[in-house]
């Protein structure tokens, strides 16, 4: 199972005072990279993810559900190895992001660059509180064809009504009320 959703890549990982140099695992397509054993030596690749990236549109279907669009679900696939979609409120905006599992690792990397940030530069800095806002969203199951039920807090915070737009961001891909983002 393990080879069909990941493959193995030789990568460095910088870090302050020097670099680890190892072999990593990532979901294909996805570039960030988890340790794996050290003792695997196949052949190995340096896997890079191009990032979130079109546009689409979904209306509300039966029972409250929504389809992610086709060339969402395949990056969310590859990067969750498997159907999970995470969701989240935006920072700023009226709207949700959706991203797959792997961002779970670039998210703690952030959250340690932030810190390190405000250590040098003497400011203040509340990790707990930084890594509820990052890492305070959803894990939402789609099936094949890409249907998933919104929570209906997430549907609450974004004003979803009937229909979804999508828009890819990189790391991650915005998801609008259409009225929303006309505004």
């Amino acid at each position: 199972m393990l080879r069909r959703h990941f493959r193995l890549a030789r990568c460095s990982r910088l870090r302050a005072g020097g670099g680890e140099e190892g072999v990593f695992a990532a979901p294909q397509g996805v570039g960030s990279f988890k340790p794996v054993s050290r003792g695997y030596r196949g052949e190995l690749e340096r896997v890079s993810f191009a990032g979130y990236s079109g546009q689409a549109y979904s209306p509300a279907g039966d029972k409250g559900r929504f389809v992610l669009p086709p060339l969402f679900r395949k990056a969310v696939k590859e990067s969750s190895a498997g159907r999970v979609l995470c969701l989240a409120k935006h920072e700023r905006w009226n709207c949700l992001t959706g991203f797959g599992l792997s961002r779970k690792s670039e998210l703690e990397d952030q959250l340690e660059r932030e810190e390190d940030r405000a250590t040098r530069l003497d400011k203040d800095f509340d990790r707990d509180l930084r890594a509820m806002q990052l890492f305070g969203f959803v894990e939402v199951p789609f099936d094949d064809s890409g249907r998933f039920v919104m929570p209906e807090h997430l549907r609450s915070l974004a004003q979803v009504d009937d229909g979804l737009y999508f828009h890819g961001g990189g790391r991650f891909f915005t998801i609008w009320n259409p009225d929303q983002l006309a505004q």
